[in-house]
């Protein structure tokens, strides 16, 4: 491939208010780039926050609102074993309360709306409803949900798997989306998809946590409403062990009594209390206690028809109303001559001995506000036994031991339950502690879980001085090739083993986590010399050096790696991160495979590479980037035989620059594929207006393609829209092109080949394994590089000579044609004529010139005479 000279001529420069509106624009992209960017880090820390999932859902709609129009907006997941799928998020303006989140749909229900086309679909679409319903085979007359005049959609996928749908849609003219805008929806779909099923396996697991909490108050509950029963009944038990207790002590008969009204007080309200007994021929009542608020005592009265008799006549306790006990004097029942001074609640138990009732003990209020309950009446009644069957208290006593023993164990046994619902709803604490902290594929710490160490490795700096540590920011290289190329499944694998490897070179204090992506970081907790974090940055580059097999293949990957020392200068985590990735971003400028320790040049550095990124970008959306042919010729007659199409880049200030100025940070921050199809597509409007029709154009193809699945039939796409025969095209591929997946390169080659696309071999001679790329790939052509071109004519004594001729021998064996490159003076013309080269392209014949140069020149019959002019450079593997 030629190369563009340095001295080449600049183009003009724009008028001032073109270069504002692309500073405009270039300001415009950076801030959408920040959006973005902003938009991630949003999505990502409200996935790890303990919001609900509502919130999460409306912080995912505010974030997506700051990149694009997102007034209608809504996610559907599918569940693909049940054939189901759920709008968990659903806002528009037209169908506001279409869907509910809770609400369940299969498939088959909603058929024939856009989703469901979606889902089967699996790729992302934009367009109006009409044409997305047209494209998916979709019944326009029966779809689901108002028409809209633009509607874009990505699936959310995952391992290959489609698992829901992230949409938006406009009902609005003038407000539509962009092939940007969906690239950007589609970036977001898989983050968006994380976060919502963290989200949702967090609530989940709340929930489990909440209801089993909720189980445990409701256990509780009971166990205090037992433990509280057993105390009620524990202190009765007390209460009425104290009254047995009293008949063993050697007290007086007074001092018994009053013991026994301080044990009964305990339990109910004893202001009216006495005990009556009757004499051993039934004919007297004594009374050998009586306390009365109205003063006043009875000894002894004959039996008659009292309220005392009357309990003891019924045999059971007995509770009354100042009501009941009218009523009762009214029947006869009771004489008020003998019931005395009338109360207003009269309670009486009577004591049942071996031989029948023996006495009562009765308690009784002169208060409207006092009234015994049944309760209470119970409560006598277990101390009228007591009192009476002091023979059984032993017997009772022992009752009210293993009672005690059998509650307390209960209570233990209650208590050891309790102890291992504790531990168990800990344990589950801590495994949702741990999920929020670490990264699901690897299961190493992620971006908090990292942040948080940092901020702790700072702190201790700060009060420490001696206290040192190291950042390692590690990048997959070219992972988004392994990535887009053999699936996101393969993707994950190398994920995985890479984490195993780097796990293996790290110490046990020292802490690996996954960042994002394919971007890791190891903070090394006691490093005192960068010597030593370089000592690990080897380590590690060794041991990525053996192959990962994966899915039948034997994949090689390498680690870009930027290291940081803290610093006392640093504030914060922020600022330690941004110079570990300022390293890294320095180290892959240098070729990948690399590892850099920050300072201040590597910042100056990236700060240009960052510049220079963003201005290609202002480039493609402007269209500063053109085409330039340089012809190839027949030597024998001079007869142009092919183009190829090299680009330019018409910067605004700088002029017209050559490939060797951008195309390396275009390599390096993924914008090659898109100045590759932007070219193609240039070159197949122009060349029709210049090229014959026994003529070739020569496209350059990036190694990038090759670890697409679809570059072949895109290109074949692109050629047939603009009605550019296949013969008329050649591929052209270096040497290393083919190195970074040979069987990919292979089939795609094939592809086009087989279609009538020739293939030509650039720079022969100066990559690995040449011949044996001979005779691997559908060849029709080979570019012997010009650096063995140079030295013919010399009158030197060179090799160059030979080689030539070999190689000319070795085409010409393989009926292959031959192309000299930078063919520049006449004596290597004539050299290469006498050797029998066929073909010659450099300086002598002519230079890279814009398409509107080759059709002024209208050379008859395409010849060119032996011209000067600079060869422009040509970076390998690039146009």
């Amino acid at each position: 491939m030629a190369r563009v000279h340095p001295n080449a001529s600049a183009g003009a420069t724009p008028p001032k208010a073109g270069l504002v509106k692309q500073l405009r624009a270039s300001l415009q992209r950076l801030r959408h780039t920040e959006r973005l960017q902003r938009a991630l880090f949003d999505i990502a820390d409200m996935a790890g926050s303990a919001s609900d999932m509502q919130s999460l859902l409306s912080g995912l709609h505010r974030s997506i609102a700051q990149l694009m129009y997102a007034e209608n907006f809504f996610i559907a997941l599918y569940n693909p074993q049940h054939d189901t799928l759920r709008f968990i998020y659903f806002v528009d303006e037209v169908d506001g309360e279409l869907y509910h989140p809770d609400q369940e749909f299969t498939a088959a229900e909603l058929q024939n709306s856009i989703t469901v086309g979606m889902i089967r679909h699996g790729k992302p679409m934009r367009g109006s409803s009409l044409q997305i319903t047209t494209a998916l085979g979709l019944d326009r007359h029966h779809n689901v949900g108002s028409p809209s005049i633009d509607f874009m959609a990505v699936p959310m996928r995952r391992d290959g798997q489609v698992y829901g749908v992230l949409a938006v849609q406009s009902y609005q003219k003038g407000r539509g989306y962009s092939q940007s805008d969906q690239d950007v929806l589609a970036f977001v779909a898989e983050h968006v998809l994380n976060a919502v099923e963290r989200k949702m396996g967090q609530e989940a697991l709340e929930r489990r946590v909440t209801e089993r909490t909720r189980e445990l108050a409701q256990v509780n509950a009971r166990l205090q409403e037992q433990v509280q029963e057993r105390e009620r009944a524990a202190h009765l038990q007390s209460t009425l062990y104290r009254i047995a207790a009293l008949s063993h002590e050697q007290i007086s008969s007074k001092e018994f009594y009053h013991s026994l009204h301080q044990a009964v007080g305990e339990l109910i309200n004893v202001e009216n209390f006495y005990i009556a007994l009757k004499s051993a021929d039934n004919r007297w009542l004594d009374f050998p206690y009586y306390v009365d608020e109205l003063g006043g005592r009875i000894g002894q009265r004959p039996l008659g028809r009292g309220m005392s008799e009357y309990a003891m006549r019924c045999a059971q306790t007995v509770l009354l109303s100042d009501t009941e006990i009218s009523q009762l004097i009214a029947r006869g029942e009771v004489h008020a001559a003998t019931y005395g001074e009338p109360a207003v609640c009269w309670l009486g138990a009577p004591l049942t001995g071996t031989q029948g009732v023996i006495g009562v003990v009765v308690v009784q209020s002169y208060r409207t506000n006092l009234h015994f309950t049944r309760q209470d009446a119970d409560l006598l009644t277990f101390v009228s036994y007591q009192i009476a069957a002091t023979l059984l208290r032993r017997q009772q006593d022992q009752a009210l031991q293993a009672l005690n023993i059998q509650l307390e164990q209960r209570v233990r046994e209650r208590t050891i339950e309790l102890q291992h619902q504790i531990a168990v709803r800990e344990h589950v604490q801590q495994q949702l502690q741990h999920q929020v902290m670490h990264d699901p594929l690897t299961r190493l710490p992620n971006r908090v879980y990292v942040r948080d160490q940092l901020e702790i490795a700072l702190a201790r700096q700060k009060r420490q001085a001696d206290s040192q540590f190291a950042l390692l920011y590690l990048d997959v290289d070219r992972f988004k090739l392994f990535n887009d190329g053999l699936g996101h499944q393969v993707g994950d694998r190398v994920l995985q083993e890479v984490a195993i490897r780097m796990a293996d070179c790290v110490r046990s204090p020292d802490i690996l986590g996954r960042l994002a992506g394919d971007e890791f970081s190891i903070v090394l907790v006691d490093c005192r010399q960068p010597a030593d974090a370089c000592q690990v940055a080897q380590r590690i580059q060794a041991r990525m050096q053996e192959a990962i097999e994966i899915a039948g293949r034997r994949l090689y990957v390498s680690l870009s790696i930027g290291i940081a020392m803290g610093q006392g200068y640093h504030c914060s985590v922020d600022e330690l991160l941004h110079d570990a990735d300022t390293a890294l971003y320095q180290a892959k400028a240098a070729g990948r495979r690399c590892f850099v320790m920050f300072d201040a040049n590597v910042h100056d550095t990236a700060t240009n590479v960052l510049d220079v990124e963003q201005q290609l970008r202002v480039g493609l959306e402007t269209g500063q980037f053109v085409p330039y042919f340089q012809p190839i010729v027949r030597l024998a007659d001079t007869r142009v035989v092919s183009f190829e199409a090299l680009i330019r880049w018409f910067h605004p200030d700088k002029g017209v620059l050559g490939p060797d100025l951008f195309l390396p940070v275009a390599e390096k921050t993924g914008l090659i594929e898109a100045l590759d199809w932007h070219i193609y597509d240039k070159v197949c409007q122009v060349v029709p207006s210049f090229l014959g029709a026994d003529q070739v154009i020569n496209l350059n193809l990036s190694p990038h393609h090759f670890h697409g699945q679809d570059f072949a039939s895109r290109f074949l796409e692109l050629l047939s829209f603009h009605q550019i025969p296949f013969k008329q095209v050649c591929a052209e591929v270096t040497e290393s092109s083919l190195l970074s997946d040979p069987v990919a390169a292979a089939r795609i080659l094939g592809t086009l080949n087989k279609a009538g696309i020739q293939v030509a071999l650039d720079d022969f001679g100066t990559g690995f394994s040449s011949l044996s790329h001979v005779h691997q790939f559908p060849l029709n052509s080979l570019k012997i590089d010009r650096s063995f071109i140079s030295q013919l004519g010399s009158g030197q004594p060179s090799r160059s000579a030979a080689i030539v001729s070999a190689v000319i021998g070795l085409a010409r064996a393989l009926n292959i044609r031959m192309v000299a490159e930078g063919v520049e003076t006449v004596s290597q013309r004539d050299h290469l004529i006498a050797m029998g080269c066929e073909r010659a392209q450099g300086l002598l014949y002519g230079s890279a010139q814009p398409a509107e140069h080759w059709q002024l020149q209208n050379h008859p019959g395409g010849f060119l005479p032996g011209g000067e002019g600079a060869e422009p450079h040509k970076p390998t593997g690039h146009p």
